[in-house]
């Protein structure tokens, strides 16, 4: 938990260490000393940081510049699966505010985010009504966080939620690096009645402090091909789909071959995009989860 802490927040006091674990900071100093001895993290006046110097978790720009061409050809996907007048919660995001840019097109959308970021892209779209939630405003994601949001997502009911996060995993599912990001996120979780997750490859195998959605209410993954060398995120697919979660890859980038056409499927909207398609992942559940014949039947929401 110490180092989960460092790694989401850059650097922390043993204060608030002490107070999160629930012990006492003489105990909390002594662990933080035996983490530095590992080469973990380095001790610093009152608190730990991460080693190598670095004192707080990369801001939006540099996580908007991560992995951005896969992004983009997830969102771009995703895009297919919403259809006109549909109403959907957004959560916050990179990748999400990828999806909100495509989703302008589509006529008669209702909206439902915390992201101020996902509320610009979609602020002149025609016919596509923005719902913001309320609550605190969180810097670092420009996204609105507390009681506030939580409160205006009572009552509320959807068709699909799409989300994005820092982590995922078969064991635990999607997570996130802040306790308030989390409890929002959770919340747009529990207005809908589906849940896809927007994850790129290196966020495969990537588990964080906190859990949004457990995999057993995942009902679509949506994610790029994973690299050669990345075989711990093709072991997390395989993973994830042996346990009822569609896995669908995106295909982009210039010169990505058109996708074949999946039977029986109708474009959700006019235009949907050449390089879309659906991949079989290997494992003993394979058949299923391929999505080249059909859909793959959704796991039960608890």
């Amino acid at each position: 938990m110490i180092l989960e802490m460092v790694r989401a927040n850059g650097a922390v006091s043993l204060r608030e260490l002490a107070r999160v674990v629930q012990t006492s900071e003489v105990t909390v100093r002594r662990d933080v000393r035996a983490l530095e001895a590992e080469g973990l993290l380095d001790r610093r006046h009152g608190g730990a940081v991460l080693p190598g110097g670095l004192t707080r978790e990369a801001g939006f720009p540099q996580r908007s510049l991560a992995a951005s061409a896969e992004k983009a050809a997830i969102a771009e996907y995703a895009s297919g699966l919403v259809r006109e007048g549909e109403a959907i919660v957004l959560g916050a995001g990179t990748t999400t505010q990828e999806l909100a840019r495509r989703l302008a097109r589509i006529p008669g959308l209702t909206v439902v985010t915390n992201s101020l970021l996902v509320a610009q892209a979609l602020a002149h779209a025609n016919r596509v009504e923005v719902v913001m939630t309320g609550g605190t405003l969180r810097g670092s994601n420009y996204a609105l966080v507390g009681s506030g949001a939580e409160q205006s997502l009572h009552g509320l009911r959807v068709s699909r939620a799409f989300l994005s996060g820092a982590g995922l995993t078969a064991a635990r599912g999607l997570s996130t690096s802040n306790m308030l990001s989390s409890s929002v996120d959770r919340a747009l979780v529990d207005a809908a009645a589906e849940v896809v997750v927007l994850a790129d490859h290196t966020k495969l195998g990537a588990d964080t402090m906190f859990q949004t959605v457990p995999t057993d209410m995942i009902s679509q993954l949506v994610t790029n091909q994973p690299p050669p060398e990345a075989g711990r995120a093709a072991a997390e697919l395989e993973a994830l789909a042996d346990q009822g979660v569609r896995v669908s890859v995106a295909v982009g980038g210039e010169g990505a071959p058109p996708a074949p056409g999946r039977p029986g499927a109708q474009p959700p909207h006019p235009h949907p995009h050449p390089h879309h398609r659906e991949l079989a992942v290997p494992g003993p559940r394979g058949a299923a989860a391929a999505l080249g014949g059909g859909p793959a039947p959704m796991p039960r929401r608890a």
